[in-house]
């Protein structure tokens, strides 16, 4: 495997079909930060990978040859290990799925996988690390957003505007939650490290959505400059 960057998400894939968890992994890889470290192909090599790579995400099948995935998170759990895990299974029982919730799962996908579906999961699982980092303590508000980063509609996000992902709207809106003042786009290429063309994307679709409001300031020589300011408190 190559070296993992410090800002990337370390998984690790439990899955006995090795073709399937090669696709998994190539999605995966694709065009989200989180980084495959190792396949496992049943509970103990799970277990045994899991004590030496440290993974952060678990993405875990039910159905193995030597047991069920929903043991191997129950063990995770008893052992304080410190990982997430999104369960991608052809277990649809009830029992399972009730049993995954209850012990605090990330999300509970069925195959066959829809990778539209396993993206939007894996971009609200970014988002909710990103916001558990930006502060020690939180308020009521910030513990509903990150319970609500587990339960968002995913048709709703469907409904966004091509060329958005989710991570990146969220963190243009950080932004605005921190200040009364309004930004430019400048503002928002150097603090959310986004190009000028995508930060004018994004500002133009807060815009277009009624989240934020702009207006032209016409005090500097040359082309007046776009400032964009939060609609409401």
């Amino acid at each position: 495997m190559n070296q993992v960057k410090d800002d990337m998400i370390k998984a690790l894939i439990v899955e006995d079909e090795p073709i399937l968890a090669e696709l998994n992994a190539d999605f995966i890889q694709r065009d989200t930060k989180v980084k495959v470290i190792g396949i496992a192909s049943n509970l103990a090599e799970a277990k045994i990978m899991i004590d030496k790579l440290k993974p952060t995400l678990i993405l875990l099948d039910n159905y193995l040859p030597d047991g069920k995935g929903i043991d191997l998170f129950e063990y995770i759990i008893n052992n304080h290990l410190d990982c997430y895990v999104i369960f991608i299974t052809a277990a649809s029982d009830m029992d399972t799925c009730s049993k995954a919730i209850r012990l605090g799962a990330f999300d509970y996908l069925i195959k066959p996988l829809s990778y539209q579906r396993l993206k939007h999961s894996l971009e609200r699982f970014e988002l909710f690390l990103y916001r558990q980092s930006l502060q020690k303590h939180v308020n009521q508000r910030r513990i509903d957003e990150l319970f609500n980063l587990q339960t968002k509609d995913f048709v709703g996000i469907n409904r966004h505007s091509k060329g958005i992902e989710e991570i990146t709207l969220q963190k243009v809106k950080d932004l605005f939650m921190k200040t009364d003042k309004p930004l430019t786009v400048d503002d928002i290429v150097e603090n959310a490290q986004i190009s000028k063309t995508t930060a004018r994307r994004y500002l133009e679709h807060c815009v277009q959505t009624k989240l934020l409001t702009v207006e032209l300031n016409h005090g500097k020589i040359g082309r007046p400059e776009r400032l964009y300011k939060r609609l409401g408190k």
